[in-house]
């Protein structure tokens, strides 16, 4: 897309909040237009324009998607989104000289102030009839293998490859130290699918002088054609409304979405791949551990997911997908602890802090090498049961008592501030069964004839309907559709 530069843009708000824009479509006009931006709103703030065009949310192109699909994408989003946007006379020129805006070729903008961002880059091609679009030479002086001879409107110009660019891995392997004919011999058994990374002079020139070895763990994916999605849901009363199943230690995969569903609506697909559950990895883990890391979000559930294209292009490095998805690095895991304590010669070890007379007790004073300390209560934790009595809505005497006479030994549920603040706020009750130990885990598999293929619905109690939050509205005519976001 040359000569036409998206800004990448993202967006945080409030829970009640909205980002501070419209999103209509226009009769007469092309394109998924933001107009009626709020003064000082998120969106305001972040740079955009009015008129402005939506090319990409989350990373997925939306140019040519029908604009109520638009719209719950960015609403599945939660209270942050990514949106790739072109100027509106841009966006005309390049409509009327047919430019593919597709291609993600872009730099990040924060705040409307663009940021060029050194990172090497993953390329990904398919073959068409006339090949990959793009040769290798190596230059006198110089160490490694330089694209040359790449075609304009070719495979690889559209996959984000530059004249000049130096090769480093292809298909996960690094080529640096290979000869000309070797990664020749390498690209030509590769099929009509592979992954290259590649990194420009200005690019190359950084890493060397910071002494970094350059890797596809470190590079961006803003090339590539196919990109993991997060899909955040709020539970219904009956439920999510799909099946997770576990296929041959392949993974955890997404199947039978009800009609009407949270997940349909949030656009999960059959056969989506499971990578995260709120933000952590979940490939290693068993079927149950994954059903229990669902029940253990409460109403609302943030999956990162991938379709099989996107799979498969990221098996071709070996990385997996959530290794590019910044939530996979951030969340915390939202576990209770269980911690057993036998009593020494000094006590405990710790204190108990609360009020006489005032719900809640945490722990203070943790000694170093004490009996606390090796059964792994830290300071701030809070107790929520002892010796398997809850104690959240007990006085603080009384929990004394309760520790004073449990002799020499002491069992202690109890979370970290953190963790137990956000369990509270997404209503989840703090008990054993978030342990995930095999006794408490409660995981209800459907019957399979394969011991390896295990499948269960994530279920909840029946609640009530939650209402629409008040701070979205919609409204549409036979010219414009238009919706406030």
């Amino acid at each position: 897309m040359a000569g036409y530069k998206p800004r990448v843009i993202s967006l945080t708000k409030k829970p009640n909040q909205t980002f501070g824009f419209y999103l209509r479509l226009e009769g007469g006009e092309e394109g998924h237009l933001i107009r009626s931006l709020e003064m000082g709103g998120p969106a305001e703030r972040a740079g955009m324009k009015d008129g402005d065009r939506i090319l990409r949310v989350n990373g997925t192109f939306v140019d040519e998607r029908p604009h109520s699909e638009v719209v719950d994408l960015v609403k599945s989003s939660g209270t942050s989104v990514t949106f790739h946007i072109l100027d509106e006379s841009s966006y005309k020129r390049a409509k009327a000289q047919g430019v593919n805006l597709s291609d993600p070729a872009s730099r990040p903008v924060a705040n409307g102030v663009e940021k060029h961002s050194l990172k090497p880059k993953l390329c990904y091609l398919v073959k068409s009839s006339s090949g990959f679009g793009f040769s290798i030479h190596s230059v006198n002086g110089e160490e490694g293998l330089f694209m040359t001879d790449v075609i304009p409107g070719g495979v690889a110009d559209r996959a984000g490859i530059k004249l000049n660019d130096r090769l480093v891995e292809v298909n996960g392997e690094n080529v640096e130290n290979s000869t000309h004919d070797v990664v020749v011999g390498k690209i030509r058994l590769a099929g009509s699918n592979i992954m290259l990374l590649l990194v420009d002079e200005e690019t190359d020139k950084f890493y060397q002088k910071k002494q970094v070895k350059i890797g596809s763990w470190i590079a961006t994916t803003m090339y590539l054609p196919h990109q993991p999605r997060i899909i955040n849901m709020t539970r219904g009363s009956d439920g999510y409304g799909f099946t997770l199943k576990e296929l041959n230690q392949l993974g955890h995969f997404i199947r039978d979405i009800e009609r009407g569903s949270p997940a349909e609506k949030a656009h999960l697909k059959e056969m989506d791949r499971l990578v995260a559950v709120d933000g952590r990895e979940v490939s290693s883990c068993s079927h149950g551990e994954v059903v229990d890391k669902i029940k253990l979000s409460g109403n609302n559930c943030s999956l990162l997911v991938v379709d099989k294209d996107t799979d498969q292009m990221y098996k071709l490095v070996s990385q997996n997908a959530c290794l590019f998805s910044k939530p996979c690095s951030q969340s915390e895991e939202l576990r209770p602890k269980l911690c057993k304590l036998e009593k020494t010669s000094t006590g405990f070890g710790f204190h108990l802090n609360g009020v006489q007379g005032v719900y809640g007790h945490y722990i203070q004073k943790v000694v170093k090498g004490g009996a606390a300390d090796k059964a792994g209560l830290e300071d701030d934790d809070i107790v929520v049961e002892v010796n398997g009595v809850n104690v959240e809505q007990s006085f603080h005497e009384d929990v004394v008592k309760i520790i004073q006479g449990s002799g020499n030994s002491l069992e202690m549920l109890v979370a970290k501030r953190s963790v137990y603040d956000k369990l509270k706020a997404k209503g989840v009750p703090i008990t054993r069964q978030l342990l995930g130990e095999t006794s408490y885990a409660q995981v209800h598999s459907a019957d399979t004839p394969e011991a390896s293929e295990r499948e269960t619905r994530p279920k909840t109690q029946t609640e009530p309907e939650r209402q629409r939050n008040s701070s979205v509205s919609s409204s549409s005519s036979e010219e414009s559709i238009d919706e406030r976001l």
